[in-house]
């Protein structure tokens, strides 16, 4: 699943397009490197995202194409 369209279904990131700025803008690191909007994301993955001043950190437990958004938070695990 392409980056962007994970952080919107993981709920991490509201909107699809927000996200796919936030990538172009350089702001979400995948394993230690700036990432792109169209990179694949695997289970194991660490993504590392810029909020303004903070920065929020989170590993992939799962990827999945739609869930609830009650059920949002079992795709990831903050870290930090």
């Amino acid at each position: 699943m392409r980056l962007d369209k994970y952080l919107k279904v993981a709920r991490i990131i509201k909107r699809r397009t927000v996200a796919n700025e936030a990538c172009d803008a350089g702001r979400v690191i995948v394993n230690g490197k700036a990432a792109r909007a169209s990179y694949d994301v695997k289970v194991g993955d660490v993504i590392e995202i810029a909020f303004g001043a903070r920065t929020v950190k989170a590993e992939v437990i799962s990827v999945a194409e739609a869930v609830k958004k009650d059920d949002a938070a079992t795709l990831y695990k903050i870290i930090n």
